[in-house]
C-alpha cells in the first residue's frame, strides 16, 4: 500500500502544479502571451540542463555496461505502441482520428516517469539517468513524424521540409553530450559549479511545464468549444487502461531487468505529451480536442497509474 501512496502522491503533485498554472492565468497574474516565452525557457533551457546534469551525476557506464541497449528497448516499445495506436484509431470518429492517434502514440515520456521514479527511489536514482537514455530518440520522432497522423488534405499549404532544429533538439544534444562526457571521463575535468548550475536550472523544468500546461488549458477552455465526451471516454480507456495492461502482460512473459521493465511500464501508463495541441494546430487539426484528451488522461492518471503500478509490482516487486 506504501507504493500506491507514493505513486499517488507523485502523480497528484504534478496535477496540482497544473491546477496552479490554470489559476495563475485565470487570475491574470501572468498575461496569456507569456506562455509561449515560458515554453521556450522550459524546453530549450531548463529541460536540457536537467537531462545533462542528471546523466552527469547518476550515469555510471561501469555500473551500467548495457546502457546502449536502452534505446533499442525504446524502439521495441515504440513499435508495439504504434501497432496498438493504429488498431485503436478505428474506434475514434473520423473528425478526431488524427488527434486521437497522435495523443495515443506520443506519451509524456519524461516528466511523469521522472517524478514517480524520484518519489520511489530518490532524486538521484540511477533509474533517472536510464530514463533519459531510454527516451533520447522520442523527441526526434515526435518532431519529425507527428504530421503523419493527419491527412494531407487537412494540412495547410506550407513548406514540408524537415525542421532540423526540431529533429536535433536540445534534449537529444544534452543527452548525447552527457553520455559522451561520462564515457570519456570528461566530467572529472569539469568544475563542480558547472554541474551545480545545470542542476539548479534543471530544477525549474517540472514546475514550469506543468504551469504552462495548466495555463494553456485555461486559454483553450475560455473558447468554450464543443466537449467530445464519447471520444474522451474512448481515449482514456485505451490510453490509461488498455496500453498499460498490454505491456504488463508482455513484461510478465519476457522477464526483463527491473529498471528496464519499470521504464517500459511507466511509458505505457502515462498521459500524452503536452506538445500535442501545438502539433495538432500546426497540422490542420484541433488543439482543443488534443487538450481535452490530455486533461482527461491526466486526471484519470491520478487513480490509474497507482492502481496499475500495484499490478505491475506483482510481477516486478520494488527492490
Amino acid at each position: 500500500m506504501n507504493v500506491f501512496n507514493i505513486v499517488f502522491q507523485s502523480v497528484l503533485a504534478l496535477i496540482g502544479i497544473g491546477v496552479l498554472g490554470f489559476w495563475i492565468l485565470r487570475r491574470g497574474i501572468l498575461p496569456e502571451n507569456v506562455i509561449g516565452l515560458l515554453s521556450r525557457l522550459a524546453i530549450d533551457i531548463a529541460l536540457p540542463c536537467m537531462v545533462f546534469s542528471s546523466i552527469m551525476v547518476n550515469f555510471d557506464p561501469k555500473k551500467m555496461p548495457d546502457w546502449w541497449q536502452l534505446p533499442l528497448w525504446w524502439l521495441g516499445f515504440a513499435c508495439i505502441s504504434l501497432l496498438l495506436t493504429l488498431l485503436s484509431m478505428f474506434i475514434s470518429q473520423k473528425s478526431t482520428r488524427g488527434e486521437f492517434g497522435l495523443s495515443l502514440f506520443f506519451q509524456n515520456a519524461l516528466f511523469f516517469p521522472l517524478i514517480i521514479i524520484s518519489g520511489l527511489f530518490g532524486a538521484n536514482s540511477p533509474y533517472a539517468a536510464q530514463l533519459f537514455i531510454f527516451v533520447m530518440i522520442h523527441p526526434v520522432i515526435f518532431f519529425s513524424l507527428s504530421h503523419l497522423f493527419f491527412k494531407k488534405k487537412d494540412i495547410p499549404d506550407k513548406n514540408r521540409k524537415p525542421n532540423y532544429r526540431r529533429i536535433f533538439n536540445p534534449i537529444l544534444i544534452a543527452t548525447a553530450l552527457g553520455v559522451i562526457s561520462r564515457l570519456g571521463g570528461i566530467e572529472t575535468y569539469l568544475p563542480s559549479f558547472i554541474i551545480t548550475m545545470f542542476t539548479i536550472l534543471g530544477a525549474m523544468t517540472l514546475p514550469l511545464l506543468m504551469i504552462i500546461l495548466g495555463g494553456s488549458l485555461y486559454i483553450d477552455f475560455q473558447k468554450k468549444g464543443r466537449i467530445y465526451v464519447k471520444e474522451i471516454v474512448k481515449f482514456v480507456a485505451v490510453k490509461n487502461i488498455l496500453f498499460p495492461l498490454v505491456f504488463i502482460g508482455i513484461l510478465s512473459l519476457i522477464r526483463l531487468e527491473y529498471s528496464i521493465a519499470l521504464i517500459i511500464f511507466l511509458q505505457s501508463a502515462i498521459p500524452p505529451i503536452t506538445g500535442t495541441p501545438i502539433v495538432a494546430e500546426r497540422e490542420g487539426g484541433s488543439p482543443s480536442i488534443a487538450n481535452q484528451f490530455i486533461l482527461a488522461s491526466f486526471l484519470f492518471a491520478i487513480v490509474s497509474i497507482p492502481l496499475l503500478f500495484i499490478l505491475f509490482s506483482n510481477y516486478y516487486p520494488v527492490p
